[in-house]
């Protein structure tokens, strides 16, 4: 079960030190899970992830929390219905089902070495998959190093690996806290980070992404588009269903402060090398060396064929960078 290498339709960047290259953009598997982004359906998931393997994206980004497994199993159908597969990354859930990792949980609450190893076995039937090319931790705070049940996760990871079952180890980053890992980083055990980073959240440019730089460290960014606010497609009359996350997301007066401030940011980013907004959230994540993939959530055909589109090279250089850096909103919706 070795990941396909041979379409190279996208550029492609090294995912760190783990050997792998992925393409710029990847396939973020969180809404296609069925949970938290209201109506979906697999039939139209399955023709976005058909579309995303035909078009060159070879970089798969799930989680058993995604729908207990069912984004899992869904991307586990696309490789056998192509033929092929890609690199793949799931997630161990926190045991105690709780976003974000904070100090006061005990880690044998949270990533207990038996409920990582059920996780790992879990995740690999639900994707046909002998072994994980990359596996994370959903949450993380780094106050858990000093936990005594660190020594033996970290066993336990180290013993994955020499079974093969897991290739490479990551860390799925607080929402609230791109600083949180930072010190899991420096262990040497973490391969692959993912980190929210976007337009409005840079704060991951400060420390996360300089040090992952030196310590050879892949980088995943998600929320490229800060939950759609990034899109340009938000009005102040938008509306979703009850069970979609966003309702809560831009609840209040959240969702007019947004789509002001997309407004204003608009204006400086839309020009040359980005035709809209979404095209520059997309090439503002891409201009970081650091950074391997971008994984936007892909539920239509429509939607792959724009964040493929974008990937042509012309980034932003740094004055761009620093006219963009004054539209720096740090806020935490998740909670």
């Amino acid at each position: 079960m070795t990941p396909n290498t041979t379409s190279l339709k996208l550029p492609h960047r090294p995912l760190g030190k783990t050997g792998l290259s992925v393409s710029e953009i990847g396939f973020g598997g969180w809404g296609i899970g069925k949970s938290m982004w209201g109506p979906t359906e697999d039939h139209e998931s399955m023709r976005a992830l058909h579309a995303a393997l035909d078009a060159g994206i070879d970089y798969f980004d799930t989680a058993y929390a995604y729908g207990h497994g069912h984004s899992e199993r869904l991307i586990a159908r696309l490789f056998k219905e192509a033929g092929r597969r890609a690199v793949v990354s799931s997630k161990v859930p926190p045991n105690n089902m709780e976003w974000p990792g904070r100090a006061r949980s005990r880690l044998a609450l949270v990533f207990s070495p038996d409920w990582v190893r059920l996780s790992v076995e879990r995740s690999l039937r639900n994707l046909a998959a002998d072994h994980l090319d990359i596996y994370q931790f959903h949450v993380w705070h780094d106050s858990w190093l000093k936990d005594p049940v660190w020594p033996d996760l970290a066993a336990t990871m180290a013993a994955l690996k020499k079974e093969g079952k897991v290739r490479n180890w990551g860390v799925s980053i607080n929402n609230d806290d791109a600083e949180s890992a930072v010190n899991l980083v420096k262990t040497g055990l973490i391969d692959v980070v993912q980190v929210l980073f976007n337009m409005f959240d840079q704060s991951a440019a400060d420390a996360l992404l300089p040090l992952c730089g030196e310590l050879g460290v892949g980088v995943i960014v998600r929320c490229p588009f800060d939950e759609g606010g990034l899109t340009g497609m938000l009005t102040g009359e938008t509306r979703f269903a009850p069970e979609d996350f966003r309702s809560h997301y831009f609840g209040g007066d959240r969702l007019q402060e947004t789509c002001r401030r997309a407004d204003a940011l608009a204006r400086d980013v839309i020009g040359p090398k980005a035709e809209t907004l979404a095209a520059a959230a997309l090439k503002f994540c891409l201009s970081f060396k650091p950074v391997s993939t971008v994984i936007p959530g892909m539920r239509r055909v429509e939607h792959v064929t724009f964040n493929t589109r974008i990937c042509d090279g012309a980034y932003f250089d740094a004055a761009e960078l620093a006219a963009i850096a004054r539209h720096r909103w740090l806020r935490n919706y998740y909670l």
